[in-house]
């Protein structure tokens, strides 16, 4: 069964880029562009209005929106999953509880990628190789199994409320500045931190930073792990019993 999630997710790469000139690149480049312009405007442009007194801007930047990116491109794909492997669906043999994690599996190889620009942001500026970067997979497998735990919920909801995708993509953009990425939560009134930290991708990006450029391990925070973990595994068991409880009507929708 690994071999095949993995084979079907390569084949999912390479098919969202088939018949282009440019091929993946075209996934590479506008998130590059995104990092470029938000740093010209919050970090050039505004004085440094957003800047952050624990690392470069262009540092902290990135390492908020890399994480980021990943969950805005699984949980979309991930979203669309059954509506799009709808020919697999249908197939009585055919296991389409894999289909989400297939299109979470796949986003993850654009975010290997940025992870590696990520570091290399991190050297420029004098952060090289450390054992607390050791950490990078660690959060990057956390952010996987959210997300994918998510996508159970979304992609089975998707077969019969359409608009969802739409909901979504409010969601994700509300989401992107409810988390701390492209500003700090030391700027934030303390009346509304707490509130902020219940969004598990707090933990997630702020872990990023923590082991890209501040040397800190996530056992030093014991309860924003706690509860992270505690979210994540509710949210992962309630998107598997949707999705259990609903996929017996799949073919018949689809």
């Amino acid at each position: 069964m690994r071999r095949l999630i993995w084979k079907l997710a390569k084949n999912d790469f390479k098919k969202r880029f088939a018949g282009s000139y440019m091929g993946v690149l075209w996934a590479l480049v506008q998130p590059l562009v995104t990092v470029g312009m938000y740093y010209i405007v919050f970090d050039k442009l505004m004085s440094g209005a957003s800047r952050t007194n624990e690392a470069p801007f262009v540092l902290f930047l990135t390492a908020g929106l890399v994480p980021w990116f990943f969950f805005s491109e699984a949980l979309n794909s991930g979203t669309g999953a059954l509506r799009e492997y709808d020919y697999l669906v249908k197939k009585i043999v055919f296991k389409v509880d894999i289909l989400p994690i297939i299109k979470v599996t796949s986003a993850l190889f654009i975010h290997a990628f940025f992870l590696l620009i990520l570091l290399v942001v991190a050297a420029i500026y004098g952060y090289y190789p450390s054992l607390p970067m050791l950490q990078l997979p660690y959060y990057s497998a956390c952010l996987y199994i959210l997300v994918l735990g998510i996508c159970y919920l979304t992609s089975a909801i998707a077969v019969f409320f359409k608009d969802i995708s739409q909901i979504i993509q409010i969601l994700l953009q509300i989401g992107m500045w409810a988390t701390p990425i492209l500003w700090d939560m030391k700027s934030v009134s303390f009346h509304w931190v707490g509130y902020l930290k219940l969004n598990p991708l707090y933990y997630i990006v702020e872990g990023y930073r923590d082991a890209v450029y501040r040397g800190t391990w996530f056992v030093e925070n014991i309860w924003g792990t706690l509860y992270f973990w505690g979210i994540t595994l509710v949210l992962f068991l309630l998107g598997r019993a949707v999705f259990g409880r609903l996929k017996i009507h799949f073919a018949d929708v689809l």
